[in-house]
C-alpha cells in the first residue's frame, strides 16, 4: 500500500496504542521509499499491527498532527483489509488437477520425486502417470529457488475466459531470455534470474526483496464510434524474499477480485419490453430477483424484445439500431453498435446472431417479437486503450409496422452485404418513446482460481461485459442497463 508523505504517520495495534511507522522485522513491519516520495508499507500476516476477523485480515494506520497548542492529535485513521492468507504453495485442490486434461500436463519437478515433495511445489501429483507424475495445476505456480530464479507458471483456465497465453509476457517486454521457456495449449511459464528481465530490488530490513510482474495484452476492436474488448486482463505482481543471511524465504502469492456490483434499473411504463433468456432455447427468462446477472466476457446475452397487450396478428416489430454507451445518454459520443438497420454490426469480431421466428417456435404472435444473441465486451478508450470505468447502457431504436399485402414489413441481411452498412445512425425524435423497466447486468467474469501466498503479491484481473468499481490489482465489473426506444411509424 502507498502512503503519501504528510504529517506523521502511525500505526495502532490492536489495543489501540499508537506506534511509530518504522522497520520493525521482529513485528513483521517494512517501510521502504518509493520513487515518488510515497512510503511503502509491507506487513506480514502474523504481525504485532494486524489483527484477523471473519476470515479476513487488519490494519489501522493513523495520521497524527500538532494542534494550536502544541499538542499532538490523531486526525484521521484509515483501515486496510487483505484477504485472508491462504498459501499457494500447500497442495492444490482435487479439481485443480483433474481440470487438467492430461496432453496439456507439464512437468513441474524432473523425476523422480516423491508426492509429498511435489505437493510442497503447489504442484499435482498422479503416481498412474509414469512422465508426468509431478504437473502444473489449473492456477498461477510460482516458486523462487535457492539459485536465485523465478520460476512462474500460468494455465490458461486462471481467469475466464481464458487468458491468450501469446499474450502474455513480462512488464519489462520480450527481450532475450525473457521469453517461456515452456508453452503448450494450457500453460505457459517463465523461469529467469532475479538480476534480469526488469526485476527491481530493495533491501528492507533483514530482507533483500525482488519483484516482478507478468501482464495480458489485449486484443481490442475500434470502430468509427468507439473501442471494446473481449479479452481478459491478468496482471501477476511476483516478490520473492529472501534474509540477507541468504536463508530462503518462500514466495508468496495473491489474486484479488471485486465483488458483483448491484443492479441498476430504470423504471418505467412500457409498450415493448426488452428481457433476458436464461437459455438459448428462450424457454425462461432472467427475475427481478435473479439479477445481477452474471457473464464472463464473449459469453452469449440472449435478447428479446416484444409487443405487450396487443393481439392484432399483423403487426410486426421491426428492430432498426441496437447500440451500447458508457452512460444512459443514447446520444454520447462513444458508442458500440450491435445492430445496425436491423442487421449485426460488420465491424465486430463477434457478431450478434439474429434468431428467426416462425410457427413452429410456440409463440402465439411470433410477429411481435424480436431476438438476437449479443456477446458480452467491455469499453475501452480509443487514444489509451485503458479499459474505461463506468456502467454501460444497450439501447434500441424499434418501431411497429402493420403486414398488409403492400407491406410485407420483412427486411433481410445478406451474408456479404451487411459489411456495407453504416455504423453510423441516428435516433429519431417521436411522440411515443419507452423504456426497459428492469436491469440487464452483466458483471465481472472470476478467476477459476484464487491462490494466496506469504510476501508474493499477484493480481489478475478479469474482465466482463462492464465495470463500475476499481481497486488495486483486481477485478474490473459492469452493468448494462438495456433500455428500448419506441417510434410509431
Amino acid at each position: 500500500m502507498l502512503i503519501p508523505l504528510m504529517l506523521s504517520h502511525l500505526l495502532l495495534d490492536t489495543e489501540g496504542k499508537a506506534h511509530a511507522l518504522q522497520n520493525d522485522s521482529s513485528c513483521g513491519l517494512w517501510i521502504s521509499d518509493a520513487l515518488d516520495g510515497s512510503r511503502v508499507m509491507s506487513v506480514s500476516y502474523n504481525s504485532c499491527y494486524v489483527f484477523e476477523w471473519d476470515g479476513n485480515y487488519f490494519i489501522i494506520v493513523g495520521l497524527e498532527g500538532t494542534d494550536a497548542a502544541e499538542q499532538k492529535v490523531l486526525h484521521e485513521e484509515k483501515l486496510f483489509m487483505c484477504p485472508a492468507d491462504l498459501p499457494a504453495l500447500d497442495a492444490p485442490s482435487s479439481s485443480v488437477c483433474s481440470a487438467v486434461r492430461s496432453q496439456d500436463r507439464l512437468l513441474c519437478a524432473s523425476l523422480p520425486i516423491s508426492q509429498g515433495d511435489c505437493e510442497v511445489r503447489g504442484c499435482c501429483y498422479d503416481p498412474r502417470d509414469k512422465v508426468k507424475t509431478c504437473y502444473y495445476g489449473n492456477t498461477v505456480t510460482a516458486h523462487c529457488t535457492p539459485d536465485g530464479q523465478f520460476s512462474i507458471a500460468v494455465s490458461r483456465d486462471v481467469t475466464l475466459p481464458p487468458v491468450i497465453l501469446d499474450s502474455v509476457h513480462l512488464a519489462s517486454g520480450r527481450s532475450a531470455g525473457c521469453i517461456p521457456v515452456v508453452k503448450n495449449n494450457a500453460f505457459v511459464v517463465y523461469q529467469f534470474p532475479l538480476s534480469a528481465c526488469g526485476t527491481t530490488f530493495q533491501v528492507t530490513g533483514d530482507q533483500a526483496i525482488y519483484e516482478n510482474e507478468l501482464v495480458a495484452s489485449r486484443g481490442v476492436k475500434t470502430g468509427s464510434l468507439g473501442s471494446v474488448t473481449r479479452d481478459s486482463t491478468l496482471r501477476l505482481h511476483v516478490r520473492c524474499s529472501y534474509d540477507i543471511s541468504g536463508t530462503f524465504v518462500p514466495l508468496s502469492v495473491q489474486v484479488f477480485t471485486l465483488p458483483p456490483l448491484p443492479a441498476v434499473s430504470q423504471p418505467g411504463p412500457l409498450s415493448l419490453e426488452l428481457r433476458v433468456a436464461s437459455d438459448e432455447q428462450y424457454s425462461s427468462y432472467y427475475t427481478d430477483s435473479d439479477y445481477p446477472i452474471v457473464k464472463a466476457l464473449r459469453d452469449p446475452i440472449y435478447i428479446e424484445v416484444r409487443i405487450l397487450q396487443r393481439t392484432d396478428p399483423d403487426l410486426v416489430l421491426v428492430l432498426h439500431h441496437c447500440w451500447a454507451t458508457p452512460s444512459i445518454n443514447p446520444h454520447q459520443q462513444t458508442q458500440w453498435p450491435v445492430l445496425v438497420n436491423g442487421c449485426p454490426y460488420a465491424g465486430d469480431n463477434y457478431q450478434t446472431q439474429l434468431v428467426p421466428l416462425s410457427t413452429a417456435s410456440g409463440l402465439l404472435f411470433p410477429s411481435h417479437y424480436q431476438r438476437f444473441t449479443l456477446y458480452t465486451f467491455t469499453f475501452v478508450d480509443s487514444a489509451s486503450q485503458e479499459v474505461l470505468s463506468g456502467l454501460v447502457y444497450l439501447h434500441c431504436s424499434a418501431s411497429v409496422c402493420h403486414r398488409s399485402v403492400q407491406e410485407s414489413c420483412a427486411s433481410t441481411c445478406p451474408a456479404r452485404a451487411r459489411g456495407k452498412r453504416s455504423a453510423e445512425h441516428t435516433l429519431k425524435d417521436s411522440a411515443s418513446r419507452v423504456s426497459s423497466k428492469g436491469p440487464v447486468v452483466f458483471l465481472q467474469n472470476e478467476l477459476r482460481q484464487v491462490a494466496d501466498v506469504n510476501d508474493f503479491r499477484a493480481a489478475a484481473a478479469s474482465w466482463a461485459l462492464g465495470f463500475a468499481a476499481v481497486a488495486a490489482g483486481a477485478v474490473l465489473g459492469m452493468v448494462l442497463v438495456a433500455a428500448v426506444l419506441w417510434w410509431r411509424k
